[in-house]
C-alpha cells in the first residue's frame, strides 16, 4: 500500500508540474504579445472629458490636457499636471489660484482675457480678447464672447465691455465650445453648425440662463452634443426632465448629463 500510495503521489505531481510549466509558457507569451487591436485594426483616437465642479473641465487626449476654469482641485490632480489652462473671467468660482497652484508646471500655457492684466502677469498668461486665436502645437484656441445683461435695475455681472472670453477648441477635427457664464448672445448665430460638443450654465441665478433659453442656444448653434455646467444640485436632472423633449423635437443634439467629478469619452 505505502508504494501504490508514492506512485501516485508521483503522477500528481508531475501533472501539476506539466500544468504550471504550461501556465509559465501561456503567461510569458501574453507578457510578450503587444496588446493593441487584433489584426493590425486602428483604434480611433478618444478625447476624455471630464466635469469638475462649478463650470471646471478637464480635456484629455493622449497628448494634451487641459483645464477651463479649475476651481476646488485637491493635491491629488497634481497627478494630472496642465498643458493648457483657460480661464474665463476673474470670478472667484472660476478663477482658483490655489487650484491653478496645483496643476501649474514649468511648460503649462495659460489663456486669461486680457482685462485680467494682473493675472496674466502672475501666471505669464496670454492675454487674448473674442476673437483672438491662439495655437498651441496642433490645438486651435479662439476666444470668443461672453457677457451677461442688466436685469431687475442691477448692472450686468459680466459686462461686455470687460472683453471676458468663452473658448472655441478644436482638438483633431473636433470642436469645443465653453461659454463660461454668457447669456443667450446675438453672436451664438456665428457658431451654427459647427461645434460637435457645447457646455452651457444652467443655473441657478438671474445672470445665467433660465432651462429654455439653453434649449435657445442649442437651436441656434446646432451642436452634436451638450453637457450642462455651472448648475445647482438637481438642476441638471430637473432641465433634462423639464426640457429633454423640446432638445430632441427642436434639435440634433444629444444631451449628456454627467455628475460632478465624472468622466466622458468621445471618439474622435
Amino acid at each position: 500500500m505505502p508504494i501504490q500510495y508514492n506512485s501516485r503521489t508521483y503522477v500528481i505531481i508531475a501533472i501539476l508540474l506539466i500544468g504550471v510549466a504550461a501556465t509559465a509558457v501561456m503567461a510569458l507569451q501574453f507578457v510578450n504579445t503587444p496588446l493593441g487591436p487584433p489584426d493590425g485594426e486602428v483604434l480611433p483616437p478618444t478625447l476624455n472629458v471630464t466635469l469638475l465642479t462649478n463650470a471646471g473641465i478637464m480635456i484629455e487626449t493622449n497628448e494634451t490636457r487641459i483645464y477651463i476654469d479649475p476651481i476646488q482641485l485637491n493635491s491629488s490632480f497634481a497627478d494630472y499636471p496642465a498643458d493648457i489652462v483657460l480661464v474665463t473671467h476673474p470670478h472667484l468660482d472660476h478663477y482658483d489660484t490655489d487650484s491653478l497652484d496645483i496643476i501649474e508646471t514649468e511648460s503649462t500655457e495659460f489663456i486669461f482675457p486680457s482685462n485680467m492684466s494682473v493675472e496674466c502677469a502672475t501666471y505669464g498668461a496670454t492675454g487674448v480678447v473674442p476673437e483672438d486665436t491662439v495655437m498651441i502645437g496642433d490645438i486651435n484656441i479662439t476666444a470668443f464672447y461672453m457677457y451677461t445683461f442688466a436685469v431687475y435695475g442691477y448692472p450686468a455681472s459680466h459686462p461686455i465691455e470687460a472683453n471676458w472670453t468663452s473658448y472655441i477648441i478644436t482638438i483633431d477635427g473636433f470642436t469645443i465650445f465653453h461659454s463660461g457664464d454668457s447669456k443667450n448672445i446675438l453672436e451664438y448665430y456665428d457658431l451654427a453648425g459647427t461645434i460637435d460638443l457645447v457646455f452651457l450654465p444652467l443655473g441657478p441665478g438671474c445672470q445665467t440662463m433660465t432651462g429654455y433659453e439653453v434649449v435657445q442656444v442649442l437651436r441656434i448653434i446646432q451642436p452634436t452634443y451638450f453637457i450642462p455646467i455651472h448648475y445647482g444640485e438637481g438642476v441638471q436632472d430637473t432641465w433634462i426632465a423639464s426640457y429633454g423633449d423640446d432638445v430632441e423635437e427642436e434639435t440634433d443634439c444629444t444631451p449628456l448629463i454627467l455628475d460632478y467629478w465624472t468622466k466622458h469619452t468621445f471618439e474622435l
